[in-house]
């Protein structure tokens, strides 16, 4: 316990706020099994040193997070997991995985960037999702 196990990554281009996309990060690390109960959340001070962001967009983050039951704030000590929510049937599914990332190298190969891939998926995901209700 203490050691920080995750670093935020900001993509400027993607339209969505700072403070949201270390909502999710944090939350697909929990949901992946990447974060786990205990694990110690880059301080305050740490994720302002690397991503050159206010810190008050961190701690609105980490407030988020908190109020979510995600984690929790030990003053003077850090920000730390304190929920679980690990989907074992996202673990369980590595092939699957392995299928998704070599469909991403084919979709790079063919000139697609992230964000047409991202378009791309979610089209297809919110296609998936009408067949069901129709």
């Amino acid at each position: 316990m203490g050691e920080t196990v995750i670093e935020f990554h900001l993509d400027a281009r993607s339209g969505v706020s700072p403070y949201r996309q270390i909502v999710d990060q944090v939350r697909r690390a929990v949901r992946l099994g990447m974060l786990r109960e205990g694990d110690q959340l880059p301080t305050v001070k740490e994720a302002v040193g690397q991503l050159a962001i206010n810190p008050n967009t961190v701690l609105k983050a980490y407030k988020e997070l908190e109020h979510a039951g995600l984690v929790s704030a030990r003053p003077g000590v850090g920000t730390f997991v304190t929920a679980q929510v690990h989907d074992e049937t996202i673990a369980a599914h590595g092939p699957l995985r392995r299928d998704l990332v070599e469909w991403l190298d084919k979709a790079r190969s063919a000139g697609l960037d992230d964000e047409s891939i991202e378009a791309l998926f979610r089209d297809a995901l919110q296609d998936d999702m009408t067949q069901g209700v129709a």
